[in-house]
């Protein structure tokens, strides 16, 4: 299950929802903005960067990153591309915090000594959801992040219920909205079911919502691009035949190759693996 373009709808969507799971959220929450960056030479990417109001004095910019496989080298980029952003826009803002998002403390990179500094600061925040307590007692948007880390003999239970308490606290529209997001997780969490059967199990007719109709292409495409970031990462910038070729593989392939690469360190293991799909 890729969670990056869940997690990426729900700050769209609710842009306050970072600001939720901290015990200090800064006065002009409300005020803020999400938006995913490039800082270039070198080039990183950032997925989530919560922006202050450009309006009055310089804010906090608020980096997160929500981790769902372990990666052993973590705190060491997520370090790098935060100071680099903030070092280049220095005159906008007056602080910075990172938010570090898993779905449980298993998947922290083992070796934190070098980054003790940071992590004991109160700059840096690790959110655990499986931490958070009971989902049911959740605010509605940090249960929706809580959902995709629910198990699947539990998930369509606890689907329905944030589907009945929705209808009941939420405007229509926002309704909608959160109607759509439980549906993309519940997609992604059960990929082996046909459309009926998610129907039946939610309770309700996916044909309502745009989410069943373009899921399947929109996964597609975000995995794509998200593979295409974490190769650059891994083993530099790929040369247009690569890169055209990872583009034809299918969803299946990509989530494999989603995998493979963490173990990539040369561009020949990326080579290596391409040429292995042709066997």
């Amino acid at each position: 299950m890729r969670r990056d373009s869940i997690f990426y709808k729900l700050f769209q969507q609710s842009p306050t929802l970072l600001f939720e799971l901290l015990t200090n959220p800064p006065t002009n929450a409300y005020e803020y903005k999400f938006d995913s960056v490039a800082v270039k030479e070198p080039k990183f990417e950032i997925d989530g960067v919560f922006l202050p109001p450009e309006t009055g004095n310089p804010g906090t910019v608020y980096f997160c990153e929500v981790q769902f496989y372990k990666d052993e080298r973590l705190y060491e980029r997520v370090f790098a591309e935060s100071w680099l952003y903030f070092y280049r826009y220095r005159d906008r803002f007056s602080d910075w915090q990172i938010v570090i998002i898993y779905p449980s403390r298993s998947l922290e990179q083992s070796d934190l000594y070098p980054h003790r500094a940071f992590l004991s600061s109160e700059q840096v925040h690790r959110i655990y959801l499986n931490e958070l307590g009971d989902i049911r007692a959740l605010p509605m948007w940090v249960a929706l992040m809580v959902l995709t880390t629910v198990n699947e003999q539990l998930a369509p239970q606890e689907a329905r219920y944030l589907l009945e308490r929705s209808a009941i606290e939420q405007t229509a529209t926002t309704n909608r909205a959160i109607i759509e997001l439980i549906t993309t997780i519940m997609v992604y969490k059960f990929e082996h079911l046909s459309r009926a059967e998610v129907e039946k199990m939610l309770g309700i007719t996916l044909q309502e919502t745009r989410v069943y109709r373009e899921i399947k292409e929109e996964a597609e495409q975000r995995e794509k691009s998200l593979i295409l970031r974490q190769l650059t990462r891994r083993v530099g910038e790929l040369p247009q035949q690569v890169r055209e070729q990872v583009e034809t593989l299918s969803l299946e392939q990509l989530e494999n190759l989603g995998e493979a690469l963490l173990d990539f360190t040369s561009m020949a293991n990326l080579h290596s693996w391409l040429e292995a799909l042709k066997a």
